[in-house]
């Protein structure tokens, strides 16, 4: 199959998701791009800007199971993996599947939950696979987490720790809608709401199809050496108190791969990392005390170094 046949497939799912996210097309594409490169998606904003329906539009455009999971501060771990429960009929233990057994996963206000809970979905996204009982049940692919957190309340949370922020490909804000787009919001569930309606745009095969295109995708030795170098500038910046690790180098180029495939090309572009590198790495790099009291940001950082670490001058085509 053609590049730009893949293009135009992704090119529908993102029609799709549009069905029912109005004015977020950017959002859309940087949570497929995470979902073609098999990782995950920490959406970080204030409720009721859609990031709920963002989860259910993507699992329903590709035909995937659905599965969501409210996390609160009495939620145990055996509520996220599933249980082995004894029937004393049968004699024996009958596992219960937990919410985690599903395609998409949407991890409501993860930052509510406590750490040793917290820590359940880490073997599931790192090695899409959970142990219970000592036994270990693979997860189906694709397996996609996108976990949600509100960065105004702080009051009963528990901060994602590093390990935990690590395991995101993406960190993702939507923001409030404009004026125009919140009308069309308003039109479009005035009566049904569109999500009701929405038909699966592509079937989970052809999504698994699309996750191993975006793993063939060319990328050049000159933008992997990019890469580490945009890596190593977070290690040695001088308002960084600790930078991005080689598991954020392996994030950005397989974001920059998805990202080339949904632009309907072979090859990645120093452009594509450029453009991708804030997302992946900001969220994995700690900034100094004094760094902070400045009021600098992991993305205002992130930013100034693309901004000025050399761009390779090749010809990538």
């Amino acid at each position: 199959m053609a590049y730009t046949q893949y293009h135009s497939k992704l090119e529908k799912v993102l029609r799709n998701i549009e069905k029912v996210i109005i004015g977020k097309r950017e959002i859309a594409e940087l949570s497929l791009v995470a979902l073609l490169a098999d990782g995950h998606v920490l959406l970080e904003d204030v409720p009721g800007v859609g990031k709920t329906m963002m989860v259910r539009a993507l699992a329903r455009s590709i035909s995937a199971s659905f599965k969501r999971i409210q996390f609160t501060p009495d939620l145990l771990p055996s509520d996220v993996t599933g249980v082995s429960i004894f029937n004393p009929k049968e004699q024996e233990f009958i596992f219960r599947a937990g919410p985690i057994m599903g395609n998409i996963i949407l991890a409501d206000e993860i930052n509510r939950t406590s750490p040793k809970t917290q820590s359940a979905l880490l073997e599931a996204m790192e090695e899409a696979s959970v142990t219970i009982d000592g036994e270990t049940r693979k997860l189906e692919k694709p397996f996609f987490v996108m976990a949600t957190q509100n960065p105004i309340e702080y009051e009963g949370t528990y901060p994602l720790p590093e390990a935990q922020l690590d395991r995101f490909l993406l960190k993702l804000k939507m923001g409030y809608p404009s004026a125009e787009d919140e009308v069309e919001v308003l039109n479009r569930v005035q009566y049904v709401p569109p999500i009701e309606e929405l038909e699966p745009a592509i079937t989970l095969e052809e999504l698994r199809e699309l996750q191993n295109e975006a793993k063939a995708v060319h990328i050049d030795e000159t933008i992997k050496r990019y890469i580490v170098e945009l890596a190593a500038k977070t290690r040695s910046h001088h308002s960084v108190y600790l930078g991005a690790s080689p598991r954020g180098s392996i994030a950005l180029m397989k974001a920059s791969q998805a990202y080339a495939l949904l632009q309907g090309r072979d090859y990645v572009l120093p452009d594509d990392v450029q453009y991708l590198a804030p997302n992946v790495f900001a969220h994995r790099i700690i900034l100094k005390p004094e760094a902070r009291y400045e009021g600098k940001s992991s993305e205002g950082i992130m930013k100034e170094i693309v901004r000025i670490v050399p761009v390779p001058v090749k010809r990538f085509v």
